[in-house]
């Protein structure tokens, strides 16, 4: 579908809308890269709000389960929120959500198994795994579970 000239900010925002969940700010910057003007994008995003078509909340959940589900740690998530304009207090309020769901220990320990076969022979290997779960936002807490309770099953 090709975008007309003349699309109001609100045009723009439900086809953005209709793919994915976006946070404000993200859609924000989106609009005003297509153009318009900012009192029209605010506008139109606080109206999209009221009418329960965008929601930072509704993002960070669903933005939360996704990156679980590819086995990111809390660390990165909460970085990567707060990077997409998602305030502190929602961001803290989606965690609460996910927390009956989600045990980190556990997730980092499979994340761990899935991509290597081993604790490591050597210190150099051991680091590297070590550096993969810290690269995926795993706190050390996390990391010692997973590099102790990874293979448990094997």
């Amino acid at each position: 579908m090709r975008e007309t000239a003349e699309s109001t900010p609100r045009d723009d925002a439900i086809r953005l809308l209709a793919r994915r969940e976006y946070a404000r700010g993200e859609l924000r910057e989106r609009l005003a890269a297509k153009g318009h003007a900012a009192e029209d994008v605010e506008a139109c995003l606080l109206e999209l709000e009221e009418q329960g078509l965008q929601s930072d909340a509704r993002f960070a959940e669903s933005f939360l389960r996704s990156r679980v589900a590819r086995g990111q740690g809390p660390i990165k998530l909460r970085a990567e929120l707060g990077r997409r304009g998602i305030d502190d207090d929602i961001a803290r309020q989606a965690f609460a959500e996910l927390a009956s769901e989600v045990d980190w220990f556990e997730l980092a320990a499979e994340v761990l198994a899935r991509r290597f076969t081993g604790p490591g022979e050597t210190p150099r290997e051991r680091a590297r795994r070590e550096r993969f779960l810290a690269g995926r936002g795993f706190d050390f807490e996390q990391l010692r579970h997973a590099l102790t309770h990874a293979w448990d099953d094997i």
